[in-house]
């Protein structure tokens, strides 16, 4: 059995409180002094063209949250239909529904309510007809089978106790031929156990 394959003895519903605890303060006080980068700082250090996030509310931009950037794999084409895994306040799936146009379509997936509020807002805002964010798992995602053209994520597989469950469901929601578009954290040498039990280190 690989470390993939093997699941911490992490208490499930536990962790995905505390990350819907955690991302719930990023959505409501995104100033609050969290102990990962956040915001328009972060999306340039990440090499968002300007362009993108010009384009976009400044309350979805200031609970940006991810860990790398989805879109420096390429640009999304005019009709496509985009699954965001995570989208937390919204901002890559309102890029996402920018470049696939009114022809394409996006869903963005999250499990916590106040990132969601944020993101339907921000959508509202802009007046954007072709995208929709729904309450999910990225283990259990409402989409239906083969829908996407590409599935997105940034910074969300990490957070995921069962990372072998969230690629099967990438993969059952991704067309025949579809492809994966993924920002996230990896590390080059193994995590010690005792760092698996500790829920603080999975939050951010």
């Amino acid at each position: 059995m690989t470390q993939l394959d093997s699941k911490p003895n992490v208490d499930e519903s536990v962790l995905r409180g505390a990350i819907r605890e955690q991302y719930g303060l990023v959505a409501t006080d995104p100033e609050g002094g969290h102990h990962f980068h956040t915001g328009r700082p972060l999306a340039e250090k990440l090499r968002y063209e300007d362009a993108w996030v010009d384009k976009l509310p400044p309350s979805v931009v200031e609970s940006f949250a991810g860990t790398g950037n989805p879109f420096s794999i390429g640009v999304l084409a005019p009709g496509e239909r985009v699954m965001d895994v995570g989208s937390g306040a919204g901002m890559d799936s309102l890029i996402a529904a920018g470049m696939v146009s009114q022809e394409g379509s996006v869903v963005g997936v999250d499990m916590t309510p106040e990132m969601l509020a944020k993101a339907r807002a921000g959508a509202a805002q802009l007046g954007l007809a072709n995208v929709e964010f729904k309450e999910g798992l990225a283990e259990a995602a409402p989409v239906p089978d083969g829908w996407a053209d590409v599935v997105i994520s940034n910074g969300v597989v990490n957070l995921c106790l069962d990372k072998p469950a969230v690629f099967r469901e990438m993969n059952r929601v991704l067309r025949p031929g579809g492809r994966l578009q993924i920002g996230d954290i990896l590390v080059k040498t193994a995590v010690p156990e005792s760092a698996k039990l500790e829920i603080d280190l999975w939050t951010g």
